[in-house]
């Protein structure tokens, strides 16, 4: 399997393409590419599921080819199950988010499959530096799905079983809130390309999914996938002894965004959110005013977006609603070669 790079178009530029759906990118400071490719269908069901770019754009597994080897060892504990996300955390590690062998949309999970876990990569050696299982975080129904940083916290989405998962570094203590609230839960359709996302004959249903931290490390956005987007203090999530009503109270509708793929944050707090029923990027102001970034309609189904150093903002468009899964025949109608965009924009990085 081979990435290709293509012809920049105006605004929107086409970086990599690939014959695999991808899911996400995430760019080092000093340049270096990598890339996830989720198991969730659409082209080849094969392959490494985290990869690095060389100069010339071919993907290699990472951190090695073991970590990458589960359909052949099934070895949980030391390779990636099911990748969901991966970025370039304030450390400059690397941190893969693998749900296991959780399914997506909150069907029970096999009780005795691979459990999730997050994966620290130290770039400097290409080393896995520390593994944390999220045993403790999750439920039969959960499907982790997606990581910000605060300080010495990490916040998670848990797109199964709705609500935000806490983990607080200097402990190790691993806690659910907002479980089943308005703000993580996914009451509404669906809706991409103009039609009602539907699976198994049922209405699509992907619980609290993105999230993001202000610059400033005291706000955090989440939403479920069909949104609305909302915020709340970081300082009431990472506190132990609020109440569940008393958390929720301080939880705030930030935008009635659309059905949203992925979004990005850069570091004046403006928000980047994906309209993938109309195939555009949001910018939502950190008081809540939002306009048209980009519409074009290459742009299905824009997955986890990434800023870089030099402020420009990546785009995976992975053609999630056209995989299998959300095909009423089971039969995927993703349109390969899958694709990453980028809009060199000169943001301001939020890290």
């Amino acid at each position: 399997m081979l990435l290709s790079s293509a012809r920049a178009a105006p605004a929107l530029q086409t970086i990599i393409t690939s014959d695999r759906v991808m899911n996400a990118v995430t760019v080092s400071d000093d340049g270096r590419i990598f890339i996830s490719f989720p198991y969730w269908g659409g082209g080849k069901a094969t392959g490494p599921s985290v990869t690095e770019l060389d100069h010339r754009n071919r993907p290699h597994p990472y951190p090695d080819a073991n970590w990458n080897a589960w359909p052949r060892t099934h070895d949980a504990a030391h390779s990636f199950v099911r990748v969901n996300a991966i970025r370039i955390g304030p450390d400059g590690k690397l941190w893969v988010v693998d749900s296991g062998e959780a399914n997506v949309g909150g069907k029970e999970n096999p009780p005795d499959g691979a459990r999730p876990k997050l994966v620290a990569i130290d770039l400097s050696h290409n080393t896995v530096d520390h593994v944390i299982p999220l045993d403790r975080a999750v439920t039969p129904h959960s499907y982790i799905d997606d990581l910000r940083f605060a300080g010495p916290f990490l916040f998670l989405t848990d797109a199964g079983d709705p609500a935000l998962v806490v983990i607080d570094t200097r402990d190790g203590s691993e806690r659910r809130v907002l479980q089943h609230a308005r703000s993580t839960t996914d009451e509404r359709d669906m809706m991409a390309e103009g039609h009602v996302l539907t699976t198994g004959g049922k209405p699509a249903r992907i619980q609290a999914d993105q999230i993001e931290t202000a610059p400033d490390g005291h706000t955090v956005y989440f939403q479920p996938s069909s949104g609305p987007l909302f915020a709340a203090p970081a300082a009431a999530l990472e506190d132990p002894n609020l109440s569940e009503a008393q958390l929720e109270a301080q939880v705030r509708q930030v935008y009635d965004t659309p059905t949203t793929g992925g979004t990005a944050i850069d570091g004046n707090g403006n928000l980047y959110v994906s309209d993938v029923d109309h195939l555009k990027i949001l910018k939502i102001s950190p008081d809540g005013r939002a306009s048209t970034l980009i519409a074009d309609p290459r742009l299905v189904w824009a997955d986890a977006m990434w800023i870089d150093s030099h402020g420009r903002l990546w785009i995976p468009a992975v053609q999630l609603d056209r995989t299998a899964t959300f095909q009423p025949d089971g039969q995927s109608r993703v349109k390969l070669p899958v694709a990453i965009y980028r809009m060199d924009m000169h943001l301001k990085p939020a890290r």
